[in-house]
């Protein structure tokens, strides 16, 4: 979808409220004078005598090792030139905020009025004690070869121009991946690069790098094709002449398998692409038009693999796949530079992600419904929230692979995790989940087979080796959504109830059996049965399977009680409830009830305070519980509160070893030093909660749907607790992450059923 950009619109963005993009926030609290003391003068001296006896610690004690600087002297700022460092100040910014965005990285922009190499090198130079890298931008050619050349030599931290080795990256993945659609070799192919600057030169390094033999190379500058003929080539020009005799890029093309262009708008006709090689690949990268418009290709030659520097179409050549990555893998390893095999490790990263079955996230990000590896789809979309833990990790191997690295990885489970934080998801838990149930694999019913979410869940979860997938549905329609989506479901077990009658007739006959003195006739029983979600409980109940997981498709209420009739509730148990695992920057947090209960008496909040906090335990979490109201510890008087303060009484004395306290507000809950002022007798008031009981359905449901929506956390579940076998509910409308977190879940928790241990 083409975004369309106003000069107003720009214009506002940059200037409402505080101008520009970024800003400074404190790590540290700064609320009392203690704290400025500490900050500051005197306690910050200690620190500063610390780094002065071992310079390493200055990453330990400062943020110089999670810290950027974006440098430019404004003389190649985007498509607009040598526009000087002031008016470049806003891409700089930019290129700052996506740092932060994509990587975590806290990054300054720092614009130097200098054209001079050698004075621009000292200055950067200089700055060396403040960073742990430098991203060099928008420096013309052929002054910014020097520039990085002698700043990698000179200086001991991760060095890189980016116009140069940005674009040479993510070419170098969409061309491997090209290659390998159209069944081409890279040592084998004729390619043609038009453009001779930084970024040419980078990319052309890299291709040859990667296999492209040099005599089946040819680089065109302004004047022509870089023949050895020619008197006016510089050094970094004359690498790259060839012995062709030819002189113009039109000649150049001509039966050329790869085009790769990095110059200006609608130098290439229709003529020439026609005459390139069959399955030609054309990368026309000039901004913000490219060589050659992406539609007049496509019409032109319809077997022709295109990409270009536009998000308005396949295959975009960005460079916010590659640096935020690049930087944030060299950084956490403390790389002393950013290498070719550094270089080489993202590409293959970038490559082999674009392989992978994209999860349902990205698909929410560009409104579509369909994103498979092909001529369509070569690298990775920019929102996709595997690259950091994808790139990252290959770049911070690779340079502990070359020996670039001070501080290796020990942990790369760990590292994940931190990398996740990093951007504000921590998925800890459910990185876990996933390890535990890919030990031991279970059947796992899905009831709602006939939706395209549940194909692709069940296609990750088999391929991943979570679970074994067993479908619910026709077979026909299973086949016809397979295809539709490319999905491949390989060994997963289709049921088709209509060909299952010596199953459909079994199961009838038990129903009835279970429930023929509450109503129910054998003719009722055989129509239940033939719903899905019935005879999905059903299998379960006969353990021809190991796990149920429905609820996509229909509301909470009718998912649950097929099961609840067939399956029932454990032993000991009154009422099951629904909890939420809500994760944010902040930590992980379980609410419930969420999804059964209404409006619960006390005794009943008592079943799901037991409940909760068996299924926080579930999640190697120790609970500390907040049962909610509106009062603080009897402030205010009422229904609720009452009800609360009864329930937290009788949980009090039914689970003595349980840190639990309430009524209580739920700001108070989380805050401890107002506790520890007001209420110090609170039993949360050292650590505060991380599980919250709600006194309704109503607020427990409003919650966690606000904390989704507006407060950035992400939410898991509901998970269904105190049922007799392990079925899970999804929320209607999950998607494909939920439903693959889900099955999970009840992975694991069939695991424990074995050892009457589950939720």
């Amino acid at each position: 979808m083409s975004i369309k950009i106003r000069k107003q619109d720009a214009l506002d963005y940059h200037t409402q409220g505080q101008p520009g993009k970024i800003e400074v926030t404190p790590t540290k609290k700064l609320s009392t004078q203690l704290d400025l003391a500490l900050a500051y003068s005197p306690g910050v001296a200690e620190p500063c005598k610390e780094i002065a006896a071992n310079k390493e610690d200055v990453y330990k004690y400062t943020s110089k090792g999670n810290l950027v600087a974006v440098i430019s002297n404004g003389t190649a700022v985007l498509g607009l030139g040598d526009i000087g460092p002031e008016a470049a100040k806003p891409v700089m910014e930019g290129k700052a905020v996506l740092f932060k965005k994509y990587a975590g990285i806290d990054s300054f922009d720092i614009e130097i009025n200098e054209k001079d190499p050698d004075k621009f090198i000292e200055v950067v130079k200089a700055l060396e004690p403040t960073f742990g890298g430098i991203n060099l931008e928008d420096i013309k050619a052929p002054e910014c070869f020097k520039i990085e050349t002698v700043l990698r030599e000179k200086l001991n931290i991760p060095i890189m121009h980016d116009d140069q080795h940005g674009t040479a990256i993510i070419s170098s993945a969409a061309l491997l991946n090209a290659l390998a659609v159209n069944g081409k070799r890279i040592d084998e192919i004729i390619l043609v690069v038009n453009g001779a600057g930084a970024a040419a030169v980078s990319c052309t390094k890299l291709y040859l790098a990667l296999g492209l033999k040099k005599e089946n190379l040819i680089m065109c500058d302004s004047k022509g094709v870089i023949h050895k003929d020619r008197t006016d080539l510089d050094a970094s020009k004359r690498d790259f002449a060839t012995s062709r005799k030819i002189t113009t890029l039109k000649e150049a093309i001509k039966g050329a398998d790869v085009f790769i262009g990095l110059s200006k708008a609608d130098l290439l006709t229709p003529e020439d692409i026609l005459s390139m090689a069959k399955d030609p690949i054309v990368f026309a990268l000039a901004n913000p038009n490219p060589e050659i418009a992406y539609d007049l290709a496509k019409k032109t030659r319809p077997d022709i693999i295109m990409g270009t520097g536009r998000s308005d179409h396949p295959n975009q050549i960005n460079n916010v796949l590659g640096f935020p990555y690049i930087f944030r893998g060299a950084l956490d390893v403390r790389a002393t530079e950013i290498n070719e095999e550094m270089k080489l490790a993202a590409v293959r990263a970038l490559a082999d992600l674009a392989k992978e079955p994209v999860p349902d996230i990205v698909f929410q990000a560009y409104g579509v419904d369909k994103i498979q590896f092909g001529k369509d789809y070569l690298i990775p979309k920019p929102l996709d929230p595997r690259l950091i833990t994808t790139v990252a990790p290959a770049v911070a191997k690779a340079a502990m692979d070359s020996g670039m690295a001070k501080n290796p990885i020990k942990d790369w489970g760990a590292y994940n995790n931190e990398l996740l934080k990093r951007i504000g998801i921590d998925q800890k838990l459910t990185s876990r989940i996933i390890d535990l149930a890919k030990k031991k694999p279970k059947r796992i019913i899905f009831a709602e087979a006939g939706h395209h979410k549940i194909l692709k869940a069940a296609q990750v979860l088999q391929d991943e080796g979570i679970a074994y997938p067993i479908l619910l549905g026709g077979k026909e329609e299973i086949a016809k959504l397979a295809s539709e989506h490319h999905l491949e479901l390989g060994d997963c077990k289709i049921i088709d109830l209509r060909e299952e009658k010596e199953m459909t007739e079994r199961y009838a006959k038990a129903l009835y059996e279970k429930r023929q003195r509450k109503g129910l006739t054998y003719q009722d029983a055989l129509r239940q049965v033939r719903d899905r979600n019935t005879f999905g409980a059903m299998m379960l109940e006969f353990g021809e399977a190991d796990a149920l997981v429905s609820g996509l498709t229909k509301d909470y209420s009718k998912t649950i009680l097929p099961a609840l009739q067939i399956i029932g509730m454990a032993p000991g148990v009154k009422r099951v409830a629904g909890m939420y695992i809500i994760m944010n920057k902040k930590g992980t947090f379980f609410f419930s009830d969420c999804t059964v209960n209404v409006d619960p008496s006390a005794e009943e909040l008592v079943g799901i305070i037991g409940l909760t906090w068996r299924g926080a335990k579930f999640f190697d979490i120790e609970p500390r519980v907040a049962v909610l109201s509106y009062s603080n510890f009897g402030s205010s008087k009422g229904e609720i509160p009452d009800k609360v303060r009864e329930a937290v009484k009788l949980a009090k004395a039914k689970y003595p070893d349980l840190v639990i306290d309430g009524d209580i507000q739920a700001n108070v809950a989380f805050d401890t030093e107002l506790q520890q002022e007001i209420y110090p007798f609170s039993a949360l008031s050292k650590e505060g909660a991380n599980t919250l009981i709600f006194p309704n359905l109503a607020s427990a449901n409003i919650a966690y749907k606000l904390l989704m929506e507006i407060g950035g956390a992400e939410a898991i579940g509901p998970i269904l607790l105190g049922m007799k076998k392990p079925v899970h509910i999804l929320q209607l409308g999950s998607s494909i992450r939920d439903i693959v977190n889900m099955a999970a879940i009840a992975v694991v928790d069939a695991q424990l059923y074995e050892r009457n241990e589950h939720l």
